[in-house]
């Protein structure tokens, strides 16, 4: 919290005013940003499968010894089962001590303990010399005198190797016992395992460094970007990102995409501003005239009847191009705003252009211009019959409006499986080709003193293109000084959202 201190009425006043919120919040997910995130996710996928890999193989390799020495022990048990066998061991005490002497020998050489029992599991000797005498049942011995070689480890990490020894008729008569203690697996294993961790590390620790920088690398432009962004959001829209990468990738089509969006901010931007100062210089226009006009009335004296109605005519035609000015605007902002919802229905396209050309015959008949109407086929679309019939009206009127007498205007309908196709042709003035483009602008005029003369409010064709981007259709415009304009409408026959 920081304190503010000041004055009031004399007193000594203090005021504690929490901090920002969203700065509490940053600096307390801080490690939550998307660097971090990446960060962790590359260290998770780099590393931790190397550890299981790793953990795997080890495993893999102690197990792989102690097979290969439980196969040894076996291979051990079974030659002294078959010199016991061979000498008659277990019942001719004269050659026992030679040949305990040749299995105290391979057990020394091998360093493992080796163990003799009888079938009864008495130790009948022992390397170790601890056991002789006992009874010993084991596991492993009992599966032995059942005729089953058996190797296995065991929870101390020694490993039993029992082998039955042979009588007579293929009787077992005893055991064969070697135990190993492993530690010379254990050791290697521990050896094998501290330099695969010393390398581990060592591979940690680089894909932390290179996946630090990676991480680095991908998210600095997505900082600046944010940068630039929030200065656009302050107004700034001159904002651009620097993109010096020649490698097309994802950031660098969201560097393109964010300054293709400030491109377009600074246009509406820059649009709204002359949109303010046109709508500004359009109403102050007739207000002007009507302040003139209103002035002269008053400050004269003895003004004549005829004088006054002249003057009140004046004012009230004038009064009437604002009043069609504020509407047009007022349907523009409805337009834009989506306020007005469009009632699609099944439009007879070429009643509704029969309709158009009977009311603006007379306005072209007055300039001696030839309506030619062709109608390729019938066409039903789903549209706002009414919306619709004002945008292609405007278009006619316009067309009639810009062509000098004894002109022409073609008005066309035709259609393929998906759309609906409209075009109005003159042969008036045209335009030129540095003004097609911006000719959908409001309050945009090629010509400003001619269409002053047409009594024109410059918003006619705005509200066209705007009700046809509504009908998800498109327009298009192809015109030549003083050779005439085309102006193509598409709109879709079937709409997806009715």
């Amino acid at each position: 919290m920081s304190p503010n201190i000041f004055l009031q009425n004399g007193e000594l006043v203090i005021i504690l005013i929490k901090g920002n919120k969203h700065e509490i919040k940053k600096k307390k997910f801080y490690f939550l940003s998307l660097r971090w995130i990446l960060l962790a996710t590359y260290v998770v996928i780099g590393i931790v499968p190397l550890l299981l890999i790793a953990s795997t193989i080890l495993h893999s390799v102690q197990d792989y010894f102690i097979e290969e020495r439980k196969k040894e022990l076996l291979s051990q048990a079974n030659v002294i089962s078959g010199q016991i066998t061979s000498h008659d061991y277990l019942m001719d005490k004269d050659v026992r001590n030679t040949l305990e002497e040749t299995i105290l020998q391979m057990s020394q050489e091998h360093d493992f303990r080796v163990l003799v029992l009888d079938s009864s599991c008495l130790v009948v000797y022992d390397t170790g010399y601890s056991d002789a005498g006992k009874t010993v049942l084991i596991p492993e011995v009992i599966e032995a005198l059942q005729n089953k070689d058996i190797a296995r480890k065991q929870e101390d990490g020694r490993v039993y190797a029992a082998v039955s020894i042979s009588g007579m008729n293929n009787s077992r008569v005893g055991v064969v016992l070697i135990s190993d203690d492993m530690k010379d697996i254990v050791d290697t294993i521990a050896n094998i395992a501290q330099k695969g961790n010393l390398l581990l590390a060592g591979l940690a620790i680089i894909v932390i460094i290179v996946m630090f920088f990676m991480s680095q690398i991908f998210t600095e432009p997505i900082k600046k970007m944010i940068k630039v962004i929030q200065k656009m959001s302050e107004g700034h829209f001159e904002q651009r990102v620097q993109v010096h990468s020649r490698i097309h990738n994802e950031v660098v089509d969201l560097a393109l995409a964010c300054n293709q969006m400030a491109d377009q901010l600074e246009k509406v931007e820059s649009t709204r501003q002359q949109f303010v100062s046109n709508v500004s210089h359009e109403l102050k226009t007739p207000l002007s005239s009507i302040k003139v006009l209103s002035e002269s009335i008053l400050l004269q004296e003895d003004v004549p009847k005829e004088m006054y109605v002249e003057f009140l005519h004046d004012i009230n035609s004038e009064v009437d191009r604002m009043a069609a000015i504020i509407n047009d605007l007022l349907t523009l902002v409805k337009l834009d705003q989506k306020e007005v919802p469009l009632n699609f229905k099944e439009t007879d396209l070429n009643e509704m252009i029969e309709g158009i050309i009977k009311r603006l015959l007379p306005l072209a008949q007055e300039k001696k211009i030839f309506i030619h109407y062709e109608k390729e086929r019938d066409v039903v679309a789903m549209a706002d019959e009414m919306k619709l019939t004002l945008a292609i009206a405007n278009l006619v009127d316009n067309a009639i409006k810009y062509t000098p007498e004894n002109g022409s205007v073609v008005i066309n309908l035709d259609a393929d499986h998906q759309n609906a196709f409209i075009s109005v042709a003159d042969t008036g003035i045209g335009i030129p080709d540095t003004e097609v483009g911006r000719i959908f602008e409001r309050f945009y005029r090629v010509d400003k003193t001619r269409d002053r003369e047409t009594g024109g409010t410059g918003l006619g064709l705005s509200i066209t293109h705007s009700t046809i981007m509504m009908h998800n259709g498109s327009i298009k415009v192809y015109s030549k000084e003083e050779e005439g304009t085309t102006i193509l409408v598409r709109i879709p026959i079937r709409q997806s959202v009715l």
